[in-house]
């Protein structure tokens, strides 16, 4: 029987450090239309859904996903465990990989590799972020719906909703808890230093940098070495990985 894979890619408008930011556009396409076209070219995808909020701004998100051909679900801006969870239950597949849209890059080959990877160990969890080597923008993580359910009906703390997977990392083996079985997709060289997401405006100029020089189909590890030979990674690197997720768990205390 065939195995069924849905992805799913959050997107809102709303974004404190860069509000708009996956609308924005390079070469005459927004970041979130990139980052679908991307995606598009998954070969272990059975289907894309792009999970917005149901705020009134993000009927432009809404709008432009159904124009361009995918699937869109709306729900809580803030409960994103619970707007995955909605996105997908009616789908009822059998695993369940999130990424999201302020990554515009990501790379579908990419993304194919982790899949494959996870289903064939068969474990509850998998992704290229338990150990950061991969550069921020190619965070991929796939999950069985099962574990995503038993996060759904379980998760109590804050971060844990607003991050949809930290309740099943946080509870699995490879972090010391018994309920999920869990694998780091590896990664030879330590790229972690490397940001091709967008939190701010800086993040914007270098992808922006990236599509006029390299064109928008190159594969993570060819922008991976443009920004370290053009020592482009001096142009970001300051900021923070993963500062949203630092401020909810500070926000859990």
């Amino acid at each position: 029987m065939e195995i069924k894979t849905v992805l799913i890619t959050q997107a809102r408008s709303g974004s404190t450090r860069l509000p708009g930011k996956v609308l924005k556009e390079i070469g005459g396409k927004s970041l979130l239309q990139i980052h679908l076209n991307r995606l598009k070219e998954c070969k272990t995808v059975s289907k894309i859904i792009v999970a917005t909020t149901n705020k009134p701004e993000d009927e432009i998100i809404y709008n432009k996903a159904i124009k361009w051909g995918f699937d869109v679900s709306r729900g809580a801006e803030l409960d994103v465990l619970d707007r995955f969870y909605k996105a997908v239950k009616n789908e009822n597949p059998d695993w369940v990989v999130r990424v999201t849209s302020d990554c515009p890059l990501i790379d579908s080959k990419l993304v194919d590799d982790i899949i494959r990877f996870v289903q064939k160990t068969n474990v509850d969890y998998g992704s290229n972020t338990l150990v950061e080597r991969f550069p921020d923008g190619q965070d991929v993580e796939i999950f069985k719906f099962s574990a995503l359910e038993t996060a759904w009906k379980n998760a109590q703390l804050q971060s844990d909703r607003e991050h949809v997977t930290t309740y099943i990392r946080n509870n699995s083996d490879f972090n010391g808890g018994t309920m999920f079985r869990a694998i780091n997709y590896p990664c030879e060289f330590d790229y972690s230093k490397i940001r091709m997401t967008v939190d701010e405006i800086r993040d914007f100029e270098l992808i922006e940098k990236l599509i006029e020089n390299l064109g928008m189909d190159k594969t993570w590890l060819e922008y991976t070495n443009y920004i370290i030979k053009n020592d482009l990674t001096k142009v970001n690197n300051s900021i923070i990985r993963n500062e949203g997720l630092q401020i909810s768990l500070k926000n859990d205390k």
